[in-house]
């Protein structure tokens, strides 16, 4: 009699603890939803019955971070302003974490995170493939000027004048950064018949067979195509600069598909003004943070610089669509519900930001 209680108290105590683990849910209020996100993620969303999501258009902000009350969890993405000020509103709020659904987390005030115990997780490789692959095509566009083309042939203009581009083959590739995507790209260069050389500050193992490490001074001097694959901190911001330009090799193409910060860019427009570059493939810049995925077409821009940059014939800038593939998405989600979850269960995981 005693084995049969004690057997149906201990399966009321499992069955109340499975109960409990079905219905323990997570709201996360997603901020700067396009309708590509929330396709997206809520294709994941069945698979993670424990969380729930809502969506916003507009983006996070100290004005809009009050709009989080309520909610665990905030999603947030690279042009998000997730600093001091909007840190404080969302501890307030409630918020215990944020999800960034990219790999930089420049734009995340971390000592504030720290002070008021929020956690913040990333995406850290989502799709190195997508993001080397958009960079490749931005030296390739740059160098044979396929801009310019596209438009002379709109125009029934079918003469070769401007478009004089050089073999990529034989040539010396630079790649600063060799994490994920930057060893991606030096793949790309290595199928293209490039010598590839590289900067970093860790050495990457999985590139011992063809990569060559030097100084940056080195990569500089040697280079024909300078890709940038290294994350925004202290040590890199402005890396490219007056002084490291002038290192650079005359007709030297030049790649950022990283972040803004790394290129100062009133330097960049002096060198490109001293025709130092022969071209320059720009996803990233410095004024972007407003420009992002927004159509601004009818606006007036509040800054020069990026018209400046684009009335160089040689310069091509995309709107941070590095990341941009059906498979980079899937993964930008599941790996976010993934953190969610790993939160979720008081874990952690080598996505979370120390």
């Amino acid at each position: 009699m005693t084995n049969t209680i004690e057997f149906i108290i201990l399966k009321e105590k499992k069955d109340c603890e499975l109960f409990n683990r079905r219905t323990v849910t997570m709201k996360i209020l997603f901020f700067d939803t396009k309708n590509y996100d929330k396709d997206s993620f809520e294709k994941q969303i069945a698979n993670y019955p424990e969380i729930e999501m809502d969506y916003l258009k507009t983006d996070l902000a100290p004005k809009t971070a009050p709009l989080a009350k309520g909610y665990d969890a905030v999603c947030a993405f690279v042009s998000s302003d997730v600093g001091a000020e909007t840190m404080t509103v969302l501890h307030e709020a409630g918020v215990k974490l944020i999800l960034m659904r990219c790999a930089g987390f420049n734009n995340v005030d971390m000592d504030k995170a720290k002070e008021y115990g929020i956690r913040v997780m990333r995406v850290p490789g989502y799709s190195p493939e997508a993001v080397a692959e958009h960079a490749m095509a931005l030296a390739l566009e740059v160098n044979r000027r396929l801009h310019k083309a596209y438009v002379k042939v709109r125009e029934n203009d079918f003469s070769l004048g401007g478009l004089m581009g050089f073999n990529f083959y034989q040539k010396t590739a630079g790649i600063v950064g060799t994490g994920k995507i930057g060893a991606a790209m030096a793949k790309i260069c290595r199928g293209f018949g490039m010598k590839v050389i590289a900067y970093d500050v860790y050495q990457n193992p999985d590139l011992a067979d063809f990569v060559e490490y030097v100084t940056l001074d080195e990569l500089l001097a040697q280079s024909d195509l300078i890709s940038l694959h290294c994350p925004l901190m202290d040590s890199t911001y402005h890396l490219i600069n007056k002084d490291t330009i002038a290192k650079m090799k005359d007709g030297v193409i030049l790649v950022n598909t990283s972040r803004g910060g790394l290129v100062k860019t009133n330097d960049l427009i002096d060198g490109i003004r001293a025709r130092k570059f022969f071209g320059v493939g720009l996803d990233v810049y410095e004024e972007e943070t407003k420009n992002v995925f927004e159509n601004r077409s009818d606006e007036i821009l509040e800054h020069s610089t990026t018209a400046r940059l684009l009335s160089f014939p040689n310069v091509m800038i995309t709107s941070h669509q590095g990341f941009f593939t059906e498979e980079a998405l899937t993964a930008i989600s599941q790996t976010t519900l993934d953190n969610a979850m790993t939160f979720l269960k008081g874990e952690t995981n080598e996505n979370e930001v120390k």
